[in-house]
C-alpha cells in the first residue's frame, strides 16, 4: 500500500515539473512573439503618429501601442446616463501587415544575393502601406460605423465619409495583397527574365 502511494506521489510531482516546464516554455514563447511584434510594427506606430499629428491634430491626441494594438486616443466625447469620457479605438495592425510575410517568402524563396537589402527596403517600403489601412480603419470607425452623436463631432463631409470607405477598401483588401507582389517584381526583373526566357524555351521545344 504505501509502495503504490509512493509511486502515485512520485507520479503526481512528475506531472506538476512537466506541467510548469510547458507554463515556462508557453510564456517565454509568448514574450518573445509580442517582442517581435512589436519590433515589426514600430515603424507603422511611428508612421501613425507623424499622420495624426501632421493631418488629426484636433481628432487624435496620441496613440498607444500595445503589440500589435495600436489605441488611438480621441478628442470625440462620449455622453451617456452613466458614462462620460472620451472615445478609443483599437486598430490591430496585424489584419493590414500581412503583405510583409508575403514579401519576405517571395525574397527568400528568389534566392537572390541580395536578399538582406531587399527585405529591409522592403519593409520600409510596405510599412507605409500598413499605417495608411490602420489609419483608414480608425477613420471608418469614427466617421461611419460610429453612433450618429460621435461621428457628428468628426466633421466630416458626406464626399469626405465616401472617400474614407474608398480608403479603407483600398487599404484592406488591395493593398497588402498587391503591394508585395508588385515591389518584388520590381527588384528581381532578371530572375523574371530567366524565367521568362525558360518558359520560352520550353514552349518553342
Amino acid at each position: 500500500m504505501r509502495a503504490a502511494n509512493s509511486a502515485l506521489h512520485e507520479r503526481e510531482i512528475h506531472v506538476i515539473q512537466r506541467n510548469r516546464k510547458r507554463l515556462a516554455k508557453r510564456t517565454f514563447e509568448e514574450r518573445f512573439d509580442n517582442l517581435a511584434t512589436i519590433v515589426l510594427v514600430l515603424q507603422v506606430v511611428l508612421l501613425l503618429r507623424g499622420i495624426a499629428h501632421v493631418a488629426f491634430s484636433g481628432l487624435v491626441t496620441s496613440i498607444e501601442q500595445s503589440a500589435a494594438i495600436a489605441t488611438f486616443v480621441t478628442s470625440l466625447r462620449i455622453s451617456g446616463a452613466t458614462t462620460r469620457g472620451v472615445l478609443t479605438v483599437d486598430v490591430n495592425l496585424l489584419l493590414y501587415a500581412f503583405g510583409m510575410p508575403l514579401y519576405a517568402a517571395l525574397t527568400l524563396a528568389s534566392r537572390s544575393k541580395s536578399w538582406r537589402r531587399n527585405l529591409a527596403l522592403g519593409y520600409v517600403v510596405l510599412a507605409p502601406c500598413v499605417a495608411f489601412g490602420a489609419f483608414a480603419d480608425f477613420l471608418k470607425n469614427v466617421a461611419i460605423t460610429a453612433a450618429p452623436a460621435i461621428a457628428a463631432q468628426t466633421g466630416f463631409a458626406a464626399w469626405q465619409r465616401e472617400a474614407i470607405a474608398f480608403a479603407f477598401q483600398l487599404g484592406s483588401l488591395i493593398l497588402p495583397a498587391v503591394a508585395p507582389a508588385v515591389l518584388w517584381v520590381a527588384l528581381n526583373q532578371r530572375l523574371i527574365a530567366v524565367l521568362r526566357r525558360g518558359g520560352e524555351s520550353v514552349s518553342s521545344a
